[in-house]
């Protein structure tokens, strides 16, 4: 089993891990330390529950998802 990577030096690559750059909200920054939480369409019947932490050294960790 291949070892995955969790943290991120950019939000886009922390995004592609789980393929999740289209659900992004378009424009939406990061502070340092933040956890970013949104409901995204993604075409189903409840959306998709997407939870993404940025550590305060700028690093992002691999998001969390789940369907609703």
């Amino acid at each position: 089993m291949a070892h995955k990577q969790n943290w991120f030096d950019t939000l886009n690559q922390a995004l592609e891990s789980e393929d999740l750059v289209d659900l992004w909200p378009f424009g939406k920054a990061m502070a340092y330390g933040e956890t970013h939480r949104f409901t995204a369409d993604d075409g189903s019947k409840h959306g998709h529950l997407i939870s993404i932490f940025r550590e305060t050294d700028g690093r992002y960790e691999r998001p969390i998802h789940y369907p609703c």
